[in-house]
C-alpha cells in the first residue's frame, strides 16, 4: 500500500496540462447531436440515408446557443459526423455531406454556422467526428481509411477557428470488407497536436476521461491522478454502446471500478497521468431528437442534481441538448436549460465569505486562509510541508442561513485531500457537522439543510501531502 510521505509526494507531482486546465475550469459544456437520424427517427444510421433527408428549414445556431448560455452552458461540442456518415460541412473527401441535401440549396454548412454562432455568444465551441463510418467504402481496409479520415480532421481543424475539444467514442464496426478498421490513434492525436495544440482530445484521447456511463451516475471520490496504463481507448470501446439500444443510456450501475484513484488502486502502477473525468449525459432518453421522446425530458431538479453531483463533484458535465427536425432546440429543453440556469444564479449569487474572516490553526507563513476568499489560482492557502491536516475557520460579518460550501483545490499543484470535514457553530455554542467527504480536486460543491451560523470550520483530517487550497464559499 502507498502509506509513506515519499509515495504521496510522487502521485501528488501530477496536475492538469493548460489545455485540461482551460476545459476544467468550463466546468458545463453542451453536446448537440444531429444528422440525418434526425430525420429517420434513429439514434444509428447505416450509412445508405439519402442526403435529401437533411433539410433543418428553421436552423438557427444563435437560438442554440442563447439556450445553452441560459443555463451557464460554456461550451458546445457538435456532432460533425456521427457513424452515419454525413457530414455537417461540406467536406472535399465524401458526397455524403450537407453539400447535397436540400439545406440551404446545397450552399450550407451547420459546422461554420455553429462555430460562428458560438463566436458571437463568447462560447467556446469543439467537435466530434466518429471514427465509425458506415457509409465509406475504405473503412476496414487500414491506412487506406485512416488516410480519409485525417483527411476529414483536417478540413474541421483547419477551417471552423479553434477548437477546445475533439470527441472521439469508441465506435467501432466492420467494414464492407468484413474486417474491423484498427484505428491509428497516435496519427488522430499528432494531427490534432499540430493543427488544435490548445484543444483536449477527448474520450479515446489523452487528455480528458470518460466516467463510465451515459446516465449520469457519478463517484463519491473521484481522483484525476491515475495509472498511465488505465483506460485505453481499446477499453473505452469494449465498455461503449455495441447498438442502438436506449436502455444502455438508462444503465444505473457504473461500466467502471468504483474505486479509480485510492492509494489501493495505484499500488503496483508503473506511471501515473492527470486525467480527469467528463459525465456525459442527455437530456432527453435518446442522443438524437425523437418526437416521441417530447414528454420525457429530465426535469430541472434531475438536471440540477446530476450538476451538482458532477461539477460539484470534480468531474466536467457534458450536456446533450438534440437539436429537432426544424432545426432548433424544443422548447421543453429550452425551458430546462432556463430554470437550470436560473437555479444555479440564485443559488450562488452571493458568496457570504467575500467579506468574512478567514483565519487557520496553520499554514506555511506565506500563503494564508484569507487567499480563500478569491475564486483564483493566483493566490492559494498552503501548510508547510508534512503538515497533512488543518482546520480553516470562517467567521462570517452576520449571521445567515447557510446551504452550500464550495471549495477548491489549487490544481495546478495536483490533487491532495483524501477526507474532510464541515462544522457549523449553532446558536449555542454547539458544532454541528454539516457535511463530510473524500476527494475535493477542481471542485467540491457542498449542499445541505440550512443552518443559521456566523460560523464555519473545515477540518481536513487526510491529505497526500500538505493541503493546498485555492478558493472556499459560502452561501
Amino acid at each position: 500500500m502507498y502509506s509513506t510521505f515519499e509515495s504521496d509526494k510522487k502521485l501528488v507531482k501530477y496536475h492538469p496540462s493548460a489545455r485540461q486546465l482551460e476545459v476544467e475550469k468550463m466546468e458545463f459544456y453542451a453536446f448537440a447531436h444531429f444528422t440525418v437520424n434526425t430525420f429517420t427517427d434513429l439514434e444509428w444510421g447505416n450509412g445508405t440515408e439519402p442526403e435529401e433527408i437533411f433539410n433543418p428549414t428553421e436552423f438557427d445556431a444563435n437560438q442554440w446557443v442563447n439556450a445553452l448560455k441560459s443555463a451557464g452552458i460554456k461550451g458546445l461540442i457538435l456532432t460533425c459526423k456521427h457513424h452515419d456518415g454525413f457530414c455537417l460541412w461540406p467536406s472535399a473527401y465524401t458526397e455524403h455531406s450537407v453539400k447535397n441535401s436540400p439545406f440551404k440549396h446545397g450552399k450550407g454548412d451547420v459546422v461554420r454556422e455553429v462555430s460562428e454562432a458560438c463566436a458571437r455568444g463568447n462560447i467556446k465551441f469543439g467537435v466530434y467526428l466518429s471514427p465509425w463510418d458506415r457509409n465509406c467504402p475504405l473503412y476496414g481496409q487500414g491506412k487506406a481509411y485512416d488516410d480519409y479520415f485525417c483527411s476529414q480532421l483536417t478540413e474541421l481543424l483547419t477551417q471552423y477557428g479553434e477548437l477546445f475539444s475533439v470527441w472521439f467514442d469508441g465506435a467501432c464496426g466492420e467494414g464492407p470488407n468484413g474486417k474491423r478498421q484498427i484505428y491509428d490513434w497516435e496519427r488522430y492525436y499528432a494531427l490534432i497536436r499540430k493543427l488544435q495544440p490548445n484543444a483536449c482530445i477527448s474520450i479515446s484521447g489523452p487528455d480528458i476521461r470518460w466516467c463510465g456511463n451515459e446516465s449520469g451516475q457519478t463517484r463519491e471520490s473521484e481522483w484525476s491522478v491515475l495509472p498511465t496504463e488505465f483506460y485505453t481507448p481499446e477499453e473505452v470501446a469494449a465498455n461503449s454502446q455495441k447498438s442502438d439500444d436506449t436502455s444502455f443510456r438508462e444503465k444505473k450501475v457504473d461500466c467502471m471500478a468504483r474505486d479509480l484513484g485510492s492509494r489501493e488502486f495505484l499500488e503496483g502502477a508503473k506511471d501515473y497521468r492527470w486525467y480527469p473525468s467528463e459525465t456525459d449525459v442527455s437530456i432527453r432518453p435518446g442522443w438524437f431528437y425523437h418526437a416521441s421522446e417530447d414528454d420525457r425530458v429530465r426535469s430541472a431538479e434531475n438536471l440540477i442534481d446530476i450538476w451538482y453531483r458532477t461539477v460539484g463533484g470534480n468531474s466536467m458535465l457534458l450536456l446533450n441538448i438534440p437539436p429537432d427536425r426544424r432545426g432548433l432546440f424544443h422548447e421543453t429543453d429550452v425551458q430546462r436549460l432556463r430554470e437550470m440556469g436560473e437555479y444555479i444564479d440564485r443559488t450562488f449569487a452571493v458568496n457570504l465569505a467575500e467579506n468574512a474572516t478567514v483565519t487557520s490553526d496553520k499554514d506555511d507563513g506565506y500563503h494564508t486562509a484569507d487567499a480563500l476568499k478569491t475564486d483564483s489560482y493566483d493566490e492559494y492557502f498552503k501548510t508547510f510541508d508534512g503538515e497533512n491536516t488543518a482546520e480553516i475557520l470562517i467567521e462570517l460579518a452576520k449571521k445567515s442561513d447557510v446551504t452550500h460550501i464550495v471549495m477548491k483545490e489549487h490544481i495546478p499543484m495536483g490533487q491532495r485531500i483524501e477526507k474532510y470535514t464541515v462544522y457549523a457553530e449553532l446558536e449555542n455554542g454547539v458544532w454541528k457537522t454539516v457535511e463530510s467527504g473524500t476527494t475535493v480536486g477542481y471542485k467540491r460543491i457542498m449542499k445541505f439543510d440550512s443552518v443559521h451560523t456566523d460560523k464555519i470550520r473545515i477540518s481536513i483530517t487526510d491529505s497526500r501531502i500538505c493541503p493546498i487550497l485555492s478558493f472556499v464559499g459560502v452561501y
